[in-house]
């Protein structure tokens, strides 16, 4: 009983939101390290994209854990942010003042349209291909569009504030409060999200910028 208490209760949402969030950076950081391969060009991109689709069951079991993962934080989030606006306390877990930020103030909103983007991602290139169509060849066609190329920029840019303040949070959320930890912590609030979005943001840029007209050459 005390458990099901826990997860209804405000500290409990926050935990488990916390929890899947650590688990959603996880990702980030192995998705990341496979898209890397894009500046390499297609032929290291496509041997990635082969390399996992080798594995159906296991991409099958990752890709069904990942979207329980992102529902139950889409869920705890939207209830955690409606709770918000409609009291004017502070977070529980909170040491010091974080309510003032930009990426705290727009953690909702980004995270709305990281989910669209979301969408659009998965319907263009896990759907949307077709099965004769290697994925480089996908890539290269929508990247060499200057506008889906944009959208990509700005979600991901969306997606670093987002863990700008995510990232502080879950810290705080898992009891590394404590001053010891506090200038760690800051760097890292920093760091994180600048590594997702050197990485991720570069890639609509390696297109836009040209650089990417000899990714199907390499």
């Amino acid at each position: 009983m005390w458990f099901f208490n826990f997860c209804k209760s405000s500290i409990g949402r926050k935990f488990f939101m916390a929890l899947s969030g650590l688990l959603l950076l996880a990702f980030l950081a192995v998705h990341a390290f496979g898209n890397a391969a894009i500046y390499a060009g297609s032929k290291y991109f496509q041997f990635y994209a082969d390399f996992l689709h080798n594995f159906p069951v296991l991409v099958l079991l990752a890709s069904v854990g990942l979207g329980s993962v992102l529902v139950l934080h889409i869920v705890l989030g939207l209830s955690l942010f409606l709770e918000k606006r409609q009291r004017t306390g502070r977070y529980e877990v909170y040491a010091r003042l974080t309510e003032n930020t930009f990426a705290s103030r727009t953690m909702g909103y980004t995270g709305l349209f990281i989910l669209l983007f979301l969408i659009i991602h998965v319907t263009t290139f896990v759907f949307a291909p077709g099965s004769d169509t290697p994925i480089s060849v996908v890539v290269m066609e929508r990247f060499s569009s200057f506008f889906f190329s944009l959208f990509y920029l700005v979600s991901f840019i969306a997606l670093g504030v987002h863990l700008n303040h995510g990232f502080f949070s879950m810290m705080q959320t898992f009891g590394f409060n404590h001053p010891r930890y506090d200038k760690t912590i800051s760097v890292l609030t920093v760091a994180v999200p600048v590594a997702f979005l050197v990485i991720f943001g570069g890639i609509p840029l390696y297109f836009m910028s040209g650089a990417g007209a000899s990714f199907m050459h390499h």
